[in-house]
C-alpha cells in the first residue's frame, strides 16, 4: 500500500505542478495583452519610443524654422495590400500644419481589415510631431482590389527648437506599419477617403509645398498665382520666364495646370521648376484652391 501511496502523491505533486505552470502561463499573457495596451498609451501620452501625439488641431505659431519630414510605409506578412506614400518627403516650418497623403490597395478578392502602427524617428522627436488626422487613430476596411488615398495632417511643434537635446534635429522620419487585424471591433471604412478634395484642403498644401517659391500676389522665386486660372502662361510683366514657357503659347486651364504639376520638366522641357507633385488628389486639391483665389480678384497675368 505504501509504494501505491508515494506513487500517487508524486503524481499528484506532477498534477499540480502542471495546473500551476497552465496558470501561470494564463497569467502571463494576460499580463502580455495588457502590457501592449498601456505600453501604447504611456507612448501616446509621452512620446516615447518615437511615438507622435494626436491633437485636435494646430494651436501652435510657425516660426522661421523649417525641417525635412519624410515618409516610410511597410505592410506586415499576411496583409496582401499595397501600401506607399504619395510624397517621399516635404520641407515645412515648425509649426505649419502640412497635410500629406498615403495610398492603400487591397491586393485580394476579400475585405480585410488592417491596422497602422506609428512611430518617428529620431524618437526624441516623437512628443513634438502632433497628429491632427490620421487613418492610424482606426481599425480600417479595404474592400477587395479597392485603392484609396488617405490623408495626414501633422505639424511639428515649434517648441522642439527651444531645447537642447532636441534643437539639433533637422530631419524626422514618419513611419508607418499596416498590420492585419483578425479580430476587428467595429471598423471604419476607408471608403470614406474617396471624397472629393476641398480648396481648403488645398490651401494647406499650397502653404506646405507651394508657399516657398509662390504666393497668390507677390513675386518670389517665381511669379504670383491669383488670378492663374485662365491665363496665357508666362505672362507676368516684368517676370524672367524660361524661353520654354514665354514661348509655351497656352493658357492656364485646370487640366493644364494638373498636367503641368504632376510634371513641369516633362511638360514643357527647358523650365525651370524643378518641384513636381505626384499625387492626383493633392493637385486637385491645389488647382481648386487657386480656382478660389482666382475667382476674388480679376486676372492679372501668370
Amino acid at each position: 500500500m505504501a509504494p501505491f501511496s508515494a506513487h500517487l502523491k508524486h503524481r499528484l505533486r506532477g498534477y499540480a505542478w502542471a495546473a500551476g505552470s497552465v496558470a501561470m502561463i494564463g497569467v502571463m499573457l494576460v499580463v502580455v495583452s495588457y502590457s501592449v495596451t498601456l505600453y501604447r498609451l504611456f507612448c501616446s501620452v509621452t512620446g516615447a519610443g518615437g511615438t507622435t501625439q494626436r491633437v485636435a488641431s494646430d494651436t501652435s505659431k510657425p516660426i522661421d524654422r523649417y525641417i525635412t519630414v519624410r515618409f516610410d510605409s511597410n505592410v506586415a506578412p499576411g496583409l496582401p495590400w499595397r501600401f506607399r506614400p504619395l510624397q517621399r518627403q516635404v520641407r515645412v516650418r515648425l509649426g505649419e500644419e502640412t497635410p500629406v497623403f498615403f495610398e492603400a490597395e487591397n491586393m485580394s478578392d476579400e475585405p480585410i481589415v488592417g491596422r497602422a502602427t506609428f512611430n518617428v524617428t529620431p524618437e526624441k522627436a516623437g512628443p513634438y510631431f502632433k497628429k491632427i488626422e490620421c487613418f492610424c487613430f482606426t481599425e480600417e476596411t479595404l474592400a477587395p482590389h479597392a485603392k484609396v488615398q488617405m490623408p495626414v495632417e501633422f505639424y511639428v511643434d515649434p517648441e522642439m527648437a527651444s531645447y537642447r537635446n532636441t534643437a539639433d534635429v533637422t530631419e524626422i522620419t514618419l513611419s508607418y506599419t499596416f498590420f492585419r487585424t483578425k479580430n476587428p471591433n467595429d471598423p471604419a471604412d476607408m471608403a470614406r477617403f474617396n471624397g472629393a478634395p476641398t480648396p481648403e484642403m488645398g490651401a494647406a498644401l499650397f502653404a506646405s509645398q507651394c508657399s516657398a517659391c509662390h504666393a497668390p500676389d507677390t513675386t518670389r522665386v517665381g511669379p504670383p498665382l491669383r488670378g492663374v486660372i485662365g491665363r496665357e502662361a508666362g505672362s507676368v510683366s516684368g517676370y524672367p520666364y524660361t524661353p520654354a514657357l514665354a514661348h509655351a503659347k497656352l493658357a492656364w486651364t485646370p487640366e493644364q495646370l494638373d498636367r503641368w504639376l504632376a510634371g513641369p520638366r516633362k511638360m514643357l522641357p527647358g523650365v525651370a521648376m524643378p518641384m513636381q507633385i505626384d499625387d492626383p488628389k493633392a493637385r486637385q486639391a491645389i488647382i481648386g484652391y487657386l480656382e478660389q483665389i482666382s475667382s476674388q480678384t480679376p486676372s492679372g497675368g501668370s
